[in-house]
């Protein structure tokens, strides 16, 4: 049985937090949420919540809003880290960006904080297309994005938490980064297309460029950080070197990782694509 630990979770109640911190609390592990709501409080843009959030804590799953690619975010994991050490924190695991250079700077100092660590480098989640950011195109029967060229390994959110759960509870992870992969590639196009049959709901899919795709989200008056940070994904994470498929889930796991079409029959099951919130029989 593993030794009960005390385990913060930033973010513990986003994509990947929530369901760490449900598996952990499921195992026995004593966990504390990072989060402005929470008390003690959270907050990246407050370095003075940060002792606080860490007192009397164990291991932390660094998440980092919006992107560790972000500028500010080195300074932040930085600051982060050496209020850890300070707090007598033992070990930390980062979730970091497949293929983003600037999330791999954070994670340089992560490595060299002193803490025992773990990398778990991810690309782009399945959950993007019923959590996030393309949820509501789908919802509205016609998604429009650029790069459809793009071969994209989604990873699911369940399968990370698993990686995040396992190097977090057992010290064998420690000083290892793991890439995680479903197994195929899709386009965004595919993506709609499993979507669109698996609901029977019509979805159109507008391939566009990045130029129509940037003049579509300033309609929306989106903030300049939040264009900027589409635009870095769209253009770093989007080219061939990241369409690799890796088996470090298979590796640290012992099983396959998640397929597309299991997550989107999941989701069709959950209603989640459902305009009136009716789960599907």
């Amino acid at each position: 049985m593993t030794k009960k630990q005390n385990i913060l979770v930033l973010g513990g109640k986003g994509k990947t937090g929530s369901r760490v911190a449900g598996r952990l609390i499921e195992k026995g592990q004593a966990v504390r949420i990072g989060s402005r709501s929470e008390d003690p409080s959270f907050d990246w843009e407050e370095p003075a919540t940060w002792a606080g959030a860490l007192e009397g804590i164990d291991k932390v799953y660094i998440t980092f809003q919006p992107d560790l690619a972000v500028p500010g975010a080195s300074e932040a994991i930085e600051g982060f880290t050496g209020q850890a050490v300070k707090s007598g924190v033992k070990k930390v695991v980062l979730l970091s960006g497949k293929g983003e250079i600037e999330a791999e700077k954070c994670e340089k100092i992560v490595m060299n904080s002193g803490l025992d660590w773990t990398i778990v480098r991810a690309t782009w989640f399945n959950q993007n297309f019923s959590e996030s950011f393309f949820l509501d195109p789908i919802l509205a029967g016609h998604v429009a994005l650029p790069k459809n060229d793009a071969l994209v390994p989604y990873v699911d959110a369940n399968d990370i938490a698993d990686v995040v759960v396992a190097s977090l509870l057992n010290d064998k992870h420690n000083g290892e980064i793991y890439e995680l992969t479903g197994p195929r590639t899709l386009t965004f196009s595919d993506v709609v297309k499993e979507i669109s049959a698996a609901t029977g709901k019509e979805i159109q899919f507008t391939a566009i460029s990045m130029e129509e795709y940037n003049a579509m989200m300033q309609e929306f008056n989106l903030p300049d950080g939040y264009l900027w940070l589409i635009n870095y994904l769209f253009e770093t994470v989007l080219v061939e070197s990241n369409s690799v498929i890796t088996n470090d889930i298979e590796k640290v796991l012992g099983r396959k990782p998640t397929d597309f079409t299991e997550y989107v029959n999941a989701a069709v099951k959950r209603g989640v694509w459902d305009p009136v919130g009716v789960g599907h029989k």
